[in-house]
């Protein structure tokens, strides 16, 4: 692992435990020996109050790249999310997280999961991911909503 990635992502989880916005968590996975994967990062991320989402806590798999921060993580939810920007498999679309798009080295942790917590409400319809998701958002969206309200009871933290 590089000595890059380690010292930034060591600095973020101090910072995080320092200050890290209401409901949400970030740590990394812990490995088979009991130490940290500093690599891996579970993350939950509720939903925002007085929307659809509300209730619901959304498990994201943050995985960084050896050249982190040069490189973005890979965000992907886990189980996968009904979305028009979250792909089948989980994965999310989501400009701060492409290096061809808006990411920057400086994005921190905390940016990534406002900026994914904020894409529940405010999906990009100009850059989908999930067809069935992207159509009945356009095509259907009372269809639309209640699914989403009936997701996020079936994410109430138990």
């Amino acid at each position: 692992m590089s000595s890059l990635a380690m010292a930034r992502l060591t600095e973020e989880r101090k910072q995080w435990r320092k200050d890290h916005p209401f409901g949400f968590y970030a740590r990394p996975q812990k490995k088979e020996d009991g130490t940290l994967n500093m690599m891996v990062w579970d993350v939950g991320i509720p939903g925002k109050e007085a929307t659809d989402w509300a209730g619901g806590m959304y498990c994201v798999v943050m995985t960084f790249p050896e050249d982190y921060p040069t490189k973005p993580p890979k965000c992907k939810f886990s189980p996968p999310l009904f979305h028009p920007n979250v792909y089948p498999s989980g994965t999310i679309c989501l400009s701060i997280l492409d290096e061809e798009k808006s990411w920057k080295p400086a994005i921190s942790i905390k940016q990534i999961v406002l900026g994914i917590q904020d894409l529940l409400q405010h999906a990009n319809i100009g850059d989908p991911a999930q067809i069935d998701a992207y159509t009945m958002y356009k095509n259907n969206r009372d269809q639309y909503d209640s699914k989403i309200r009936q997701q996020a009871k079936e994410r109430r933290p138990k």
